[in-house]
């Protein structure tokens, strides 16, 4: 596996010797994104995810104490808050590690500012519609939480002491630049890997055959292929698509998955401790696929038939 992550390593560096202009180009795109939407937008949420475990939010749900306000927080913050609100959990001793681990199954989810601007009003023009893919998130969500925290007793301790908020906060605001930091530079990463397979023709070649494979339009395909890897070049691959019950189960696989770089972005904000991340994975796999067939099946529901 070693030689394999430095065979891939060494190519990856020639080809960007050879393709500096997409390079380039990829990477001014993935900056002026960052600078424009994720930092304005999750900077504010980590400090807010920190003080809120700080300051001992857990503890106004009683007995799902820990397990609801990761949820409540993935779901308003989007990733990689939930998980980051976890994490905190977890090294300030309100969880354990196997509970703390199924926690990441259900809340670590994308964001209502995200799918609301990007995916409702930059993709189908309609914030109906955004709302409607939040909902479904929210469900799929919602779903996972009581399939794997039903029975799981997670309350906080009560020996967990909260901080001060004159401590809380700066050392939440600590840990906002250091998360914020470690997502934009994956953003960064997996655009630029992006714009690198696509100035080779690799992504188009690839998109293409799927499309013939699935039956998907070649413009859907493209945007599956490349959110496996980046949620935000994808939603940007599927500008100009309609709404349909395809487009729109398209949209929340994309979204529920998250891509490779959430899944790392994940990784970063989790570094400090041990926690695996198997059951975070298993966790978007099915967020994808679950909100996939809800997206299809309560299309009608907003005019979409």
């Amino acid at each position: 596996m070693q030689l394999i992550a430095l065979a891939a390593t060494i190519t990856a560096m020639i080809s960007l010797a050879f393709s500096t202009p997409a390079m380039m180009d990829s990477a001014r795109l993935a900056l002026s994104l960052c600078a424009r939407t994720i930092l304005p937008s999750l900077f504010p949420f980590f400090v807010l995810s920190g003080l809120l475990s700080r300051l001992g939010f857990q503890r106004l749900f009683r007995r799902a104490g820990c397990g609801l306000s990761a949820l409540l927080v993935g779901l308003t913050g989007g990733y990689p808050m939930g998980a980051a609100y976890v994490g905190e959990l977890y090294r300030r001793g309100a969880l354990e590690r196997r509970e703390a681990e199924r926690m990441l199954l259900y809340a670590n989810n994308t964001g209502p500012a995200f799918l609301l601007g990007a995916v409702g009003t930059g993709v189908f023009h309609s914030t109906k519609l955004g709302f409607y893919l939040w909902a479904v998130h929210a469900a799929a969500a919602l779903l996972l939480y009581f399939c794997f925290a039903a029975r799981q007793t997670d309350a906080a301790p009560t020996d967990v002491p909260s901080e001060p908020f004159t401590a809380a906060f700066p050392s939440a605001v600590r840990q906002g630049v250091s998360a914020s930091l470690a997502v934009c530079g994956f953003v960064v990463c997996f655009t630029v890997l992006v714009g690198l397979l696509d100035s080779h023709g690799l992504f188009s070649r690839t998109a293409a055959q799927l499309s013939a494979l699935t039956g998907l339009a070649p413009q859907a395909a493209r945007a599956l292929l490349t959110g496996v890897l980046e949620l935000g070049s994808a939603v940007g691959a599927m500008e100009g698509l309609p709404p349909s019950r395809s487009t729109l189960a398209l949209a929340a696989a994309i979204l529920g998955w998250g891509g490779l770089s959430v899944h790392c972005q994940t990784a970063a904000v989790l570094a400090e401790i041990d926690l695996r991340l198997r059951l975070h994975s298993l966790g978007r796999f099915l967020a994808a696929l679950l909100g996939a067939a809800l997206a299809w099946t309560f299309a009608p529901l907003v005019g979409i038939g």
